[in-house]
């Protein structure tokens, strides 16, 4: 949610931030109902300013028991108009995204998006190349027949080396981002609507994405940080205590109802994944400087598995409601001669922090809102092009170095 003095003083801002995020509300209506709300708000004070000058009397002539009585309906009639209006305007506050920073490239859709980095060589094999999904099936790693079986399309069971590796993955990020003061948390998966709302996942298009309980009135994350995001709700922050950062690990639950014919085989779009996440409540003039950082977070991790890869500057026509700026990692996977997400990081500004009243107070005593930036430090794709890139002509696969210690064995298959 955006603060309603920023809509009011950057109409036209807020008008293009939506354009551009190909997002469809009605700033001018927006400001319209809260003209008429603070017009009502005003007449309902000053109705009970004069009822209140007559209730101070001790004793009341019948035509000021008339004009009481009457003060009395018109502030009922008036509440009732306020109370409405008020709806209507909540409703259209929700449905205002976070603009996208000036910076940010602009385009309609994921073509629009723009990489601004590229790190290490692509491989060239002296073989023929086995994607991961005839590697996976050969030593047994995915069973998506069983899963499909059990669970219907999009599932999977990750097996033996393969499952092996996940826990590596996670032990090594974990591992990794305690040393840079990060606080471990595994969060719940299940969280309340009036949370969702907060974090800025429940409006039209996003709510599709996210399975729901009806009996339980809980809804299972979409992804991590939906739950670390509102652990501080309605708490303030002391100034001395920003950044608070959390590295999270949870499993994760996507619809994917967007993706329809896309990457219906394998591990890339999948109902459940787990995945470690960075989280960080910050404070706004540091926000830039700590999405950046989070970045270099994760190209360093992608960088210690010697995974070639890409970094991507997500356009306005890609990123979520609540995202001001976006980057993506991109891993090389040679079967699909092309780079495919494996990470993202997003700076959310004061948007969620301002739905779920998360704030700090500073030296001066002043409390503001915080800022929220959250990225990815592993879920189980990079499993893919580690399958491909380290493949063999024997066809066996080398396990990443930076992995070994966590594994216990160099080579899949170890049996």
């Amino acid at each position: 949610m955006l603060d309603i003095n920023f809509i009011r003083q950057n109409p036209e801002k807020v008008k293009e931030g939506c354009r551009n995020k190909n997002v469809n509300v009605d700033i001018s209506e927006l400001l319209k109902l809260d003209k008429r709300r603070r017009e009502i708000l005003k007449e309902i004070e000053e109705l009970r300013h004069q009822r209140n000058i007559i209730s101070e009397k001790k004793e009341l002539s019948e035509e000021e028991k008339a004009k009481a009585r009457s003060l009395k309906e018109k502030i009922k009639i008036q509440e009732g108009e306020f109370k409405k209006i008020e709806k209507e305007f909540n409703n259209l506050m929700l449905l205002v995204p976070n603009p996208p920073f000036g910076d940010v490239p602009k385009g309609k859709d994921e073509s629009g998006n723009l990489a601004v980095k590229k790190v290490g060589k692509i491989p060239r094999f002296k073989f023929k190349l086995k994607d991961y999904l005839e590697i996976a099936e050969n030593f047994d790693l995915l069973d998506i027949k069983r899963a499909a079986k059990v669970s219907g399309t999009r599932f999977g069971y990750l097996k033996r080396e393969a499952a092996l590796m996940e826990f590596g993955l996670v032990n090594f990020a974990v591992d990794f981002l305690l040393k840079k003061g990060f606080i471990p948390v595994i969060p719940p998966v299940m969280i309340t609507p009036e949370m969702a709302l907060g974090m800025g996942y429940l409006e039209p298009t996003s709510d599709q994405e996210t399975y729901f309980v009806p009996k339980d009135n809980l809804y299972l994350v979409a992804t991590s940080e939906q739950s670390v995001g509102p652990m501080h709700a309605g708490e303030v922050f002391k100034e001395k205590d920003l950044p608070k950062r959390y590295v999270s690990f949870s499993t994760c639950f996507r619809r994917e109802a967007g993706s329809y014919g896309k990457d219906t085989r394998g591990m890339f779009r999948i109902h459940q994944f787990d995945k470690v996440e960075m989280f960080s409540f910050c404070k706004p003039e540091d926000s830039a400087k700590e999405h950046k950082f989070f970045l270099a977070m994760e190209e360093k991790l992608m960088s210690a598995l010697k995974l070639p890869y890409q970094v991507v500057n997500i356009c306005t026509g890609d990123l979520g409601r609540p995202a001001a700026a976006k980057y993506d990692i991109e891993a090389w996977v040679p079967s699909q001669k092309r780079y495919r997400e494996t990470h993202s990081t997003s700076n959310c500004t004061d948007f969620q922090a301002r739905r779920l009243n998360i704030r700090y107070r500073d030296k001066s005593g002043k409390i503001n809102f915080v800022h929220t930036v959250n990225g990815t430090a592993f879920s189980m794709r990079p499993i893919i092009p580690i399958l491909e890139i380290y493949q063999r002509k024997d066809g066996k696969v080398n396990v990443p170095k930076i992995l070994q210690k966590y594994l216990g064995f160099k080579i899949i298959p170890r049996r």
